[in-house]
């Protein structure tokens, strides 16, 4: 396993020194959903929502997310996004629920990588998603939020359940 690297000798917080790290092509690509029931996916997909196309929205939400990481996140690095693409697919799930899976793809080239971007991005969408449709239904659930790959970087390829 290795080392923490956002702690300096004396255990204290600090933001890695990327400075010395090559410039490569990285990507990342994040996924999240929201369980919800049959209102609020007619809702959605129904364009009833009175605050707007939901997906739209929250696309965009997921867009700007990503490119506010560093500000939310205290040891990112800002960083130059090369690119961002979201993209959403619905699964029907038992006792009338729904799922909106959300995919979150993001680019750079740059010394670090874009996981926590792209994470940010697909949490940003789910929850802009719980937003705007709050008012026909508390009761959804989101998540799991995890990283399903990233390439580029000192660390190589990561691609889940390899």
């Amino acid at each position: 396993m290795a080392e923490f690297t956002h702690f300096n000798e004396e255990g204290r917080a600090k933001m890695v020194d990327i400075s010395v790290k090559e410039k490569t092509s990285r990507r990342a690509v994040a996924i999240s959903s929201v369980l919800m029931s049959k209102a609020v996916y007619e809702n959605i997909t129904e364009m009833k929502n009175k605050k707007g196309d939901v997906l739209a929205v929250a696309q965009v939400a997921g867009i700007m997310g990503a490119k506010q990481t560093s500000a939310l996140i205290p040891m990112c690095h800002p960083i130059s996004i090369t690119g961002v693409d979201l993209s959403f697919e619905w699964e029907p799930v038992e006792d009338e629920q729904y799922k909106l899976l959300i995919q979150a793809e993001v680019k750079t080239v740059g010394s670090t990588g874009v996981e926590m971007e792209a994470l940010t991005a697909a949490s940003v969408t789910a929850l802009t998603v719980y937003d705007m449709c709050k008012a026909v239904d508390k009761g959804m659930v989101i998540g799991p939020t995890y990283l399903l790959e990233k390439s580029g970087g000192k660390s190589g390829d990561f691609k889940r359940g390899e």
